[in-house]
């Protein structure tokens, strides 16, 4: 598999990757234009943006552009993050020009009809409704607007009703006007591809855009903080997080193959100890998620009001036995996991081309598959076990609490937990 690189003058940036004998093809254009970059007045505007592209353009309408993908039997969809908006297709390799077309077309020219932003307002305060009656997920918002209080990184992605309910046409286009540079596009695409053809198809379509103003983004300070909402649910729903390393710092290896011991598999400790051995709850997990200035691991369970006490401070007693004993097998098979996970991963044309997109906005290059590997293997037990020891004792936390959350224990307890 060869990885191609071509950057036009104008600092928009194709990378591909063949993979042979395949015959279909992802590709799609990453911006950096996420939910950081919003001020606080335009908080859930990058998700909207993302929205209206498919509600018509200068040469399509809402149904054109589903038609010109789904008559060729692809399928084109899009996604906001903090970072990022990603507008992506999935097509058959002869018809990679079309998906091309759309994309580009669906970013240059829309039209942004006010009939169509009254329609989508209605779908994304829907979207809105529904993430509040979705206690699993909500409290991931809560757990981020703690960690990161008062910063664009703190605030949700779709933003609240109130901010939803005053966007017009103006607002749109100036975020576009802001934040569509092409100096903050990455056109990414893998499969069975042609480097030449994408990059003549990209200079056609995106050659005549002009750079946009310089953009600092506001820095993100890990404060930490409690969030807490009683509510009569069935489960009492518990998220931890804890300041973790940027995406840039080798040593999110550390931190990744950590979460993944402690509560990345069914073998994992937290896993173990808090489900297996005790019943304490059915979900259980540890991950860690990383951005450009910042990180954090996140701890997630659900259980009943009567134990989430128990649940919590076990948690706790976990990450702290932890940092004594964690041992060598368990290191290494978190380690095997995450390597495994990540290739398995990599044998999707979409999940290439969002590697692709990934490290060309964090690195400017693709680094191989083998260098990450290697940097997974080079974390040893030593790092993993200090690691584990700051995660337990000093590192900065979070704490989202809804349900019937009463008898929780709050983040203050469990810091003179963790510090005993």
């Amino acid at each position: 598999m060869t990885v191609n690189l071509h950057t036009l003058p104008n600092g928009f940036r194709i990378v591909t990757e063949h993979m042979p004998g395949l015959q279909s093809a992802s590709v799609g254009i990453w911006v950096t234009a996420g939910g950081r970059h919003e001020l606080a007045q335009q908080n859930g505007i990058a998700h909207f943006l993302e929205h209206m592209a498919f509600k018509g353009t200068e040469r399509r309408n809402a149904l054109q552009i589903a038609e010109a993908i789904e008559d060729v039997g692809g399928y084109i969809n899009a996604y906001t993050s903090r970072e990022v908006t990603a507008y992506y297709a999935r097509v058959l390799k002869n018809d990679v020009p079309l998906a091309m077309d759309v994309i580009g077309d669906i970013l240059l020219n829309p039209v942004f009809d006010q009939r169509e932003i009254e329609v989508e307002r209605g779908v994304i305060l829907q979207e809105i409704g529904q993430a509040l009656d979705t206690p699993d997920d909500v409290i991931f918002d809560w757990l981020q607007e703690r960690a990161y209080p008062d910063q664009p990184m703190g605030r949700t992605i779709l933003g609240p009703e109130e901010r939803v309910k005053a966007f017009g046409r103006e607002d749109l286009s100036s975020f576009v006007g802001q934040h569509y540079g092409p100096e903050r596009m990455v056109l990414a695409a893998a499969g069975g591809v042609d480097h030449d053809q994408i990059v003549k198809l990209a200079e056609q379509m995106f050659g005549h855009m002009t750079p946009g103003a310089d953009f600092v983004d506001s820095p993100a300070h890990f404060a930490g903080g409690e969030y807490r909402q009683e509510k009569s649910l069935e489960q009492a729903h518990f998220a931890l997080g804890l300041e973790s390393p940027d995406y840039r710092n080798d040593d999110i290896y550390t931190a990744q193959i950590y979460s993944v011991a402690l509560g990345g598999g069914m073998s994992s400790r937290l896993f173990q100890e808090v489900r297996e051995k005790r019943g304490l709850c059915y979900t259980i997990y540890a991950s860690t998620g990383a951005y450009a200035d910042s990180g954090m691991t996140t701890i997630y369970a659900g259980t009943s009001g009567e134990q989430i006490a128990d649940l919590a401070e076990i948690t706790i007693d976990e990450m702290k036995r932890a940092a004594e004993d964690m041992s060598a097998k368990e290191i290494e098979r978190a380690r095997v996991q995450m390597k495994a996970g990540m290739l398995m991963g990599l044998e999707s044309p979409s999940s290439r081309a969002e590697r692709l997109a990934r490290m060309i906005a964090i690195w400017g290059r693709v680094p191989g598959l083998e260098e990450t590997v290697a940097k997974i293997d080079a974390v040893t037990n030593a790092d993993v076990r200090a690691f584990a020891e700051h995660m337990a004792v000093t590192a900065p936390a979070a704490l989202a609490l809804y349900g019937p959350v009463s008898a929780a224990p709050a983040l203050e307890r469990l810091q003179e937990r963790r510090a005993a």
